[in-house]
């Protein structure tokens, strides 16, 4: 099997995912949680699970301030980044149901979800998705606040849009511990079907935490793996594997900067883990390939004989 054992949070422990991230940063609160490159300073900055603490507890802080209450759905529409998890973390911790949206969906679709789920917050961006949102601004009414990361040009009669920056109180204090049962809903996915409107697939706090317990059973992490997450946050492969289950085992989590920055990223973060799909990988072999034709027959033939030798090497690791 594998050690897993010795750093996971178990579905029992945690309760529910506000819980796993309380136990999380009760147990490691200085291990680097998270790992973001910083455009402003031109470089990648290190955040630990005490510092993620303190800023979730800012936006749950300010989420009380509007009035919601446990069950109240909340939506959000961002790259991957460290505020999709503080938003996300937060809501969760009030008690609240998550609705992830996809970052290149069309605005018709993107309204139909916000109305079906009965979303009364959006977190987007920035001026992209203000502009996709303004296409169906007039069948948003159920919303009651609309924040974005980056500040957006506002029309004249839009008074629900505000700023992270100036939402955000200074502090916000403790993290909530009212955050409900393991059976409550936790999130809706919206998922395109394969006729018709998006269908809502409605997961609790126990049905992802048993999940992951499931998937720990068979794959090795360890508080001291680095994962490279690049898969959209909204999609629960990528939420799973690349946000919870790191989060279960206190390993660092780095934001890939963008799709085309990511074979530069792979070189500076040096990931011991990396979650992908298929057609990630025929990407990579195929340029590899294209690569290996320009090179001599005794290159092509070192390379080969390495590709061996580290498969032989994975499969005695492997028994």
């Amino acid at each position: 099997m594998n050690d897993n054992g010795q750093d996971r949070i178990t579905a029992e422990t945690a309760g529910t995912l506000a819980g796993m991230f309380r136990e999380r940063v009760t147990r490691t609160p200085d291990l680097v949680a998270y790992r973001q490159y910083d455009e402003s300073d031109k470089q990648w900055k290190d955040y630990t699970w005490n510092d993620m603490a303190r800023e979730v507890a800012r936006w749950q802080s300010a989420l009380t301030q509007e009035g919601l209450q446990p069950g109240d759905r909340v939506a959000i529409i961002m790259r991957n980044c460290i505020e999709w998890v503080q938003f996300e973390q937060a809501a969760l911790g009030c008690g609240l149901v998550v609705v992830p949206l996809y970052t290149e969906d069309r605005a018709e679709n993107i309204a139909y979800i916000l109305n079906n789920a009965g979303a009364k917050v959006i977190f987007l961006q920035g001026s992209e998705h203000w502009e996709q949102l303004l296409e169906v601004h007039d069948r948003l009414g159920g919303l009651e606040r609309i924040l974005t990361l980056e500040p957006v040009t506002l029309p004249d009669n839009e008074t629900r849009v505000r700023t992270v920056a100036d939402w955000l109180p200074a502090d916000g204090g403790t993290l909530r511990e009212d955050d409900g049962e393991m059976d409550d809903l936790a999130t809706i996915v919206y998922t395109s079907g394969t006729t018709g409107r998006p269908k809502g697939v409605m997961l609790s706090h126990r049905n992802i935490l048993m999940n992951t317990d499931s998937a720990l059973d068979v794959v090795l992490m360890r508080h001291d793996d680095t994962l490279l997450s690049f898969l959209p946050l909204s999609h629960t492969f990528e939420r799973t594997v690349g946000y919870y289950i790191p989060m279960k085992m206190g390993s660092t989590v780095a934001y890939a900067r963008s799709i085309p920055q990511l074979g530069e990223d792979l070189l500076t973060i040096r990931p011991t883990l990396l979650i992908s799909v298929p057609r990630i990988y025929e990407r990579v072999y195929n340029k590899i390939q294209a690569g290996l034709d320009e090179k001599s027959p005794l290159a092509r033939k070192l390379f080969n004989l390495a590709v061996d030798v580290g498969w032989q090497r994975f499969e005695h690791r492997q028994g």
